[in-house]
């Protein structure tokens, strides 16, 4: 347990914001910690555990509990970089995860909230019913009280587990078998739901409150339709306290159905949810002093640049081979959108020449953003799916590049999709020299590191000017093989300049163009 600052409550309503010095103390707490997993619940309102999961370093778990706590962060950008950082999405019920996912888009376990077993148990039962209360269900509220009224020696609990519920009216004639009781945690439910015959779960209440009825042994009255014709509920009820074998029958069953759903079972699903993100980062990198290429010398290469086979770039190939040299740079990769002569050619013209081209290729998928390949021998075609284009990567014996992976001012690959190719991605790009914000380069970084990615960097550069802005120390390689193993132990270099003067470049080399 973290002390991180008072607790103060206040109203979900508030505009209050955490305090700076929690949020100091929250991210001196993560960073001293070095948690392996983060597991924040309730992520979707303005929270301790928005910010831990903001915050967050290693893996990353986010719960939703309640299909209405969703409402934060208001901004679709704000929510991109939430999902970018969670390495699993968990949700307690089927239509938590369904109205999660239309603000948090990705794949959802749905696991069980989990009950306690010992606490919550089958006791000898009254002729009492439990009806879980919220001022939404009157009309269930009516109509079980009406039901009441015809089961002499009945009596109704009204259920509260929310504070400031308020109170349901009684009529007088049923005030003496009409109960109203506040259980707001598990302790002060199962003295009352371990001895009821019946429980009359809310429409808008808790998943929890009534796997715990279903472990105490009560019969669940509820219908399909109910939230459309609350009267189902008081019907089911009536049904059930009119049958006892019924009722005795539906009790047992409830027992059997939350048997499985203990915190003990709960509890081993999440620890497998745990070890199985784990498999998901790299073994980390080695140790500085065993480098298998330190009698190579050290060389300055820039990963992605553009030449005037790409559709946005004016640059021909012997220039930009030129400019390279001039620039002191050892090796670049010719990476041009959707087509691979420009690469062929700056190959061709480099044989005899101190400067090294990687023939690659920057491939538009199906709605996933870009894939380069690089070491490649002929050209991929665009509008394949992610998964595909790395499959035709693969089948040249190339290497898989993700160009800026958080540039959100383009078409990138969604959380899920940039988790599930965790495995097959080769080199994660971590600077970019052509972003118009920073923050997308830092959350590159973040994300290798977190996975311990091998890091690249580019120029992607679309005129001369841009060259070598973005690019690697590192040692001179052979192939794929020796690439890969020098990048390891890489640096990355950055050589920034105005964005805004290499972007003017590059429309008004467009516009002279058009112009011919």
């Amino acid at each position: 347990m973290i002390a991180l600052g008072p607790a103060v409550p206040i109203s979900r309503r508030s505009r209050m914001g955490v305090p700076v010095g929690v949020r100091a103390n929250l991210s001196l707490a993560l960073h001293r910690g070095d948690f392996d997993v983060v597991h924040g619940f309730e992520p979707g309102l303005p929270s301790l555990s928005y910010l831990a999961l903001r915050g967050a370093t290693g893996l990353a778990v986010a719960t939703f509990v309640s299909a209405e706590r969703l409402s934060y962060p208001p901004g679709k950008a704000q929510r991109g970089r939430l999902l970018g950082r969670l390495d699993a999405l968990i949700a307690t019920s089927p239509e938590t995860a369904a109205a999660a996912a239309e603000r948090f888009p990705g794949d959802y376990r749905v696991l069980t909230p989990g009950v306690d077993l010992g606490l919550f148990h089958p006791e000898p039962k009254r002729r009492l019913a439990v009806l879980e209360w919220r001022p939404t269900d009157r009309p269930i509220a009516r109509s079980a009280l009406h039901v009441l009224g015809e089961l002499p020696g009945w009596e109704l609990v009204f259920l509260r587990t929310k504070p400031l519920t308020g109170r349901p009216y009684v009529p007088r004639a049923l005030r003496e078998r009409v109960h109203l009781r506040t259980g707001r945690d598990g302790a002060a439910r199962a003295p009352l739901l371990n001895e009821a015959a019946i429980f009359i779960p809310s429409t808008t209440g808790l998943a929890r409150v009534a796997l715990e009825a279903a472990a105490a042994g009560a019969a669940i009255a509820t219908a399909p339709g109910v939230n459309e014709q609350p009267e189902l509920a008081a019907a089911a009820f009536a049904r059930l306290a009119e049958n006892d074998a019924l009722r005795g029958q539906r009790g047992a069953e409830a027992r059997r159905a939350a048997e499985p759903q203990s915190f003990r079972a709960l509890a081993a699903e999440v620890d497998g949810l745990y070890r199985e993100l784990g498999t998901r980062r790299r073994s980390p990198r080695r140790a500085r002093g065993a480098d298998p290429l330190a009698g190579r010398e050290w060389m300055v290469c820039d990963l992605h640049m553009h030449t005037s086979w790409s559709h946005d770039c004016r640059v021909e190939v012997g220039d930009l081979l030129f400019h390279a040299e001039e620039e002191g740079l050892g090796a670049i990769a010719v990476t041009d959108h959707n087509a691979f002569g420009g690469a062929l050619e700056a190959v061709e013209l480099a044989r005899g020449r101190s400067l090294t081209v990687i023939a690659g290729e920057e491939v538009k998928t199906d709605g996933q953003g870009e894939v380069i390949g690089l070491f490649l021998s002929e050209e991929i075609p665009r509008g394949l799916s992610f998964a595909d284009t790395i499959e035709a990567i693969r089948a040249q014996g190339g290497l898989v590049y993700l160009p800026h992976p958080f540039d959100r001012m383009h078409a990138i690959p969604d959380p899920a999709t940039l988790h599930r190719h965790l495995a097959d991605i080769d080199v994660f790009e971590v600077y970019n020299a052509r972003l118009l914000f920073e923050g997308y380069n830092d959350e590159a970084l973040r994300f290798a590191r977190k996975y311990n990615l091998v890091a690249g960097a580019g120029s992607d550069a679309h005129v001369l000017q841009g060259v070598g802005t973005g690019a690697v120390r590192m040692r001179s390689f052979d192939g794929p093989e020796d690439f890969l193993i020098s990048l390891r132990g890489a640096e990355i270099l950055r050589r920034p300049k105005s964005l805004v003067y290499l972007q003017s470049l590059k429309w008004m080399a467009q516009a002279k163009e058009r112009v011919r």
